[in-house]
C-alpha cells in the first residue's frame, strides 16, 4: 500500500506549529507515543534500580525495555546493548577503553567522511597510545568513500577501523560492509557510526560487519539517548575505567552513572512507533520494525528525488558531491550567499535547514569551505512531503540573490 503520509504526519505534534523540517540530520521531531511515554514514566513514582521495591522494579523494566528495543531496531541482543547520553560520549568511553590496549607501531584507520564523533575519540586515543592513524579518503568529486583504498590502509598493525554508514553530510552510504570484510582480514575491529543511516532503512548488526555501531534515538523519533551495540561477548573481553562499587556486569559497566529512566521509556517507545509506520507489517516487532523502515524510506527517496532534482536544476545552487548510495540528506550552496545567509533566510520563511559542517569537520576542511561557512543541509525525514519540497525550492527562487550576483 501507498505510504500514508497523513497518517505518519498526525503523530508528530510539532508539525502543527506549522514549521518545515527539513533538518532531520540534525533531530527528529518527537512521536507523539514517545511524549507519552516519558511523561508517564515522569508521573509515575520511580526509584533507582532495585528489586526490592516497586519503584525500583519498575527502573529496572525501563532499562530492560530499552535494551530489548533497540536490539529489534538494530538486529542485535538486549545483552550487548549499551546505553548512554550521546553517540560521541559512548564513542568516547569505547576508544578510552580499547586505546588502554594500544601500543606505537599499532594503526588505527578513520575516515575524512565521518562525523568528528567517530574520527577525534580514535585519533586522540590514538595519539595517547603512540599508536599511528591512517586516513580514507573520499572522492571530492562525488563524495563516495571507495571501498578498494582499504586494502591499503589495513594491515597486520591495524587495531580498529572507524567508518560511517551514512555520512551527514552529504548523505554517502559506503559499502560498509565490504570495508569491515578487509578489516576482519586482518585482524581489526570495525565501528560503525549509524547516527545518519540508522533512521532511513532497516539496519542489521552483523549484515554489515560491524563489531560495535552507535545509533541516536533522537534522530529516529525519540528523546535525546543513544545507544552503542555489539555481541555481548566483544563487551566481556573489554574493561573500562569506571567506580568500584558501580555494577561489573555486561552491558551495565559501560554505563556511567544512573540514567534518565523516563527518556528510557522514550527510547522504546520510539522503537515501538517505527514498527507502525507499516500498518499492515506482522510478526516481532523486530520483522514491524524493518517493514516499516522499508516503507519510510521509499516514501523519503520519493521526497528526496524531487528535492535533489530541483537543486541540481538551478545554476545558481551548487551542489555537493553526487553518491550512488546515499541517505536523504544533500548539502548546497547558494551563489552570492553565505551558508548562514541562505538558512537565516529561509529560516524566517519558516524552513529549518541547518548550516556550517554540522561537525563533518575533516570534510568540510578537505573540501576548502570550512573556512567559507560550509553549505546548508537539507535533510527527508518520513514526515517531509513533496509539497514541502516544491515551497522550499519556491521560497529559494525570492531569497536568492540577483543573476549575476558571485559568491558561489
Amino acid at each position: 500500500m501507498a505510504f500514508d503520509i497523513a497518517r505518519t504526519r498526525a503523530a508528530y505534534p510539532a508539525l502543527t506549529e506549522g514549521f518545515v523540517h527539513f533538518d532531520g540530520a540534525g533531530g527528529t521531531q518527537t512521536a507523539q507515543p514517545v511524549i507519552e511515554a516519558v511523561s508517564d514514566a515522569m508521573r509515575a513514582a520511580i526509584g533507582n534500580r532495585s528489586s526490592a521495591f516497586l519503584p525500583g522494579r519498575r527502573s529496572l523494566e525501563l532499562v530492560a525495555a530499552a535494551r530489548s528495543a533497540v536490539a529489534d531496531l538494530l538486529g542485535a541482543r538486549p545483552e550487548g546493548v549499551v546505553l548512554g547520553p550521546s553517540a560521541t560520549a559512548l564513542t568516547y568511553t569505547l576508544a578510552r577503553t580499547l586505546g588502554a590496549g594500544w601500543r606505537p607501531g599499532d594503526e588505527v584507520v578513520v575516515s575524512r567522511l565521518d562525523h568528528d564523533a567517530n574520527v577525534r575519540p580514535w585519533v586522540q586515543a590514538a595519539e595517547a597510545a603512540g599508536a599511528t592513524v591512517r586516513w580514507a579518503e573520499f572522492d571530492p568529486a562525488t563524495g563516495e568513500l571507495p571501498a578498494d583504498q582499504y586494502a591499503d590502509l589495513v594491515g597486520e598493525r591495524t587495531r580498529l577501523v572507524a567508518v560511517t554508514a551514512g555520512s551527514n553530510a552529504i548523505g554517502t552510504a559506503p559499502d560498509v560492509a565490504a570495508i569491515a570484510k578487509t578489516a576482519h582480514a586482518a585482524g581489526a575491529l570495525v565501528c560503525v557510526d549509524g547516527v545518519h543511516s540508522v533512521p532511513h532503512g532497516p539496519t542489521d548488526l552483523a549484515s554489515i560487519g560491524a563489531d560495535f555501531l552507535v545509533t541516536s534515538a533522537y534522530k529516529w523519533s525519540g528523546p535525546h539517548l543513544a545507544a552503542m551495540v555489539a555481541d555481548p561477548a566483544r563487551w566481556e573481553a573489554l574493561r573500562p575505567a569506571k567506580l568500584l562499587p558501580s555494577s561489573d556486569a555486561v552491558p551495565d559497566r559501560f554505563e556511567y552513572g544512573t540514567p534518565s529512566f523516563p527518556l528510557l521509556a522514550g527510547v522504546a517507545a520510539a522503537v515501538d512507533h517505527l514498527a507502525t509506520l507499516d500498518p499492515d507489517a506482522t510478526g516481532s516487532r523486530a520483522d514491524r520494525v524493518r517493514a516499516g523502515l522499508t516503507a519510510a524510506r521509499a516514501h523519503e527517496e520519493r521526497v528526496f528525488d524531487r528535492l535533489l532534482a530541483g537543486l541540481t536544476a538551478r545554476p545558481d545552487v551548487t551542489v555537493l558531491g553526487s553518491p550512488a548510495r546515499r541517505c536523504p540528506t544533500v548539502s548546497f550552496r547558494l551563489a552570492g550567499r553565505s551558508p548562514a545567509e541562505t538558512a537565516a533566510a529561509l529560516g524566517a520563511a519558516g524552513f529549518c535547514l541547518s548550516c556550517g559542517d554540522y561537525y563533518a569537520y575533516e570534510y568540510f576542511q578537505a573540501m576548502g569551505l570550512r573556512e567559507r561557512g560550509g553549505a546548508v543541509r537539507a535533510s527527508v525525514y518520513h514526515y517531509n512531503t513533496t509539497d514541502e519540497v516544491d515551497r522550499l525550492l519556491a521560497e529559494l527562487d525570492r531569497v536568492a540573490p540577483g543573476a549575476g550576483r558571485m559568491g558561489r
